[in-house]
């Protein structure tokens, strides 16, 4: 049996991965991370009651819980790409980034360093290994499959972990929590960025970044108001504009559709629709690739958390190196850059989000999208980079 270590958040999910590690016959230890300084508020940092919670639920379970603080691992590591990504009008994804710097990094670098042979967590993923090593897969539940968050994770780093929680639903979870009488078997699960806590995200984000106002334009050019930033706002957008309505428009919604940053400029257009919202294909760069793969690719990929596969062609861009084309986990670098091409046009593809490649169950990597490509209106065939 194996010696392994447990982070342990305070939520229901991570208790019984703990609880099904204890039961299988492991040596399990508890390991509660801080990963967030309170010195913007306490009110919004849930970290005392979170402890108060895994404390509670190491005892109940009879395991040992460590404590420790990797706040300024994930300040550096974290936090100032999540800001340097706002300056520069990208819309980043902090959970992927804290899962590979942070919770299957400087974690397991922990644990390893206090004799753990694994680590574990309560992500709704799954592991198979084999004489090649692990590949991750999806979890069975599609409403809690958390492999997107996982993609940029190096597969040598996932081979040191465990998901107990991969093949259940999230039902089964709070149903085996409060048989086993765990007190938060019916806590409410945590949504949002981990260091906003409930605010709201432009309080948060002032903070940090000053104001930078600029007009809001149509699609067609004309001014409709200011803006206080653009960093507050993400394409396909819809609240949170200020417009309202306006007698010379269709009285349809209106949506973020482009930010141009050298003018400071947030373009909108009415209509869910519009086909300024849609993209048929994406440049990449950076990808982490899970297992060996060969350019070009057939497969299926999302561009956000919780999307239906997409069927895509995955290409190296021409500028990228012929070694470049095929590639595995260990080839792949950060100048690596990639052409997603969708067979159906995609929604508000965002640069600085993620897109994720898939195989039927099995993840195969993924990438940062660097901008979307727009078809030509005058071919209807070539693509055109839209950019920030």
């Amino acid at each position: 049996m194996a010696n392994i270590i447990v982070g342990m958040s305070g939520g229901v999910d991570s208790a019984v991965a703990a609880l099904l590690l204890r039961d299988a016959g492991h040596r399990v230890t508890g390991l509660f991370m801080k990963n967030w300084d309170d010195d913007d508020g306490t009110e919004y940092c849930t970290a005392a009651q979170d402890l108060l919670d895994a404390e509670a639920v190491c005892h109940r379970l009879d395991i040992e819980l460590e404590t420790i603080s990797f706040a300024a691992d994930y300040r550096a590591k974290v936090f100032d790409h999540f800001l340097n990504e706002y300056r520069a009008g990208r819309t980043p994804n902090p959970d992927v980034l804290c899962n590979r710097e942070i919770k299957f990094k400087v974690f397991i670098d922990h644990a390893t360093a206090l004799g753990a042979d694994l680590v574990a967590t309560g992500h709704y993923a799954r592991l198979w290994r084999d004489h090649t090593g692990a590949a991750l897969c999806k979890g069975i539940d599609p409403n809690t499959d958390q492999s997107y968050f996982l993609h940029a994770v190096p597969r040598d780093q996932l081979a040191r972990a465990v998901f107990p929680l991969g093949g259940l639903l999230k039902h089964q979870v709070r149903a085996m929590a409060a048989q086993f009488g765990l007190h938060n078997h019916g806590r409410k699960d945590s949504t949002g960025i981990c260091f906003i806590g409930e605010r709201r995200f432009s309080e948060f984000l002032s903070r940090y970044l000053p104001a930078q106002p600029g007009p809001i334009i149509s699609d067609t050019g004309v001014e409709l108001g200011t803006h206080d930033g653009l960093m507050y706002y993400t394409l396909g957008q819809r609240q949170g504009m200020g417009i309202g309505g306006r007698r010379t428009s269709s009285g349809e919604p209106w949506f973020v559709i482009a930010k141009q940053i050298e003018t400071r400029t947030l373009v909108v257009a009415q209509g869910a629709q519009h086909p300024a919202l849609f993209s048929h294909a994406l440049e990449a760069s950076a990808p982490n690739w899970l297992t060996n793969i060969a350019l070009p690719m057939h497969c299926t990929a999302r561009t956000r958390y919780r999307q239906l596969d997409q069927c895509c062609e995955v290409n190296a861009l021409a500028s990228a190196s012929a070694a470049q084309a095929t590639a595995s986990a260990a080839q792949a670098t950060a100048g690596s850059r990639l052409l997603v091409t969708f067979t159906n046009p995609q929604r508000a593809i965002t640069p600085g989000q993620s897109v994720v490649f898939y195989a039927g169950e099995r993840c195969l990597g993924g990438a940062v999208i660097d901008a979307s490509r727009v078809q030509s209106a005058s071919t209807g065939s070539s693509t055109t980079p839209l950019r920030l």
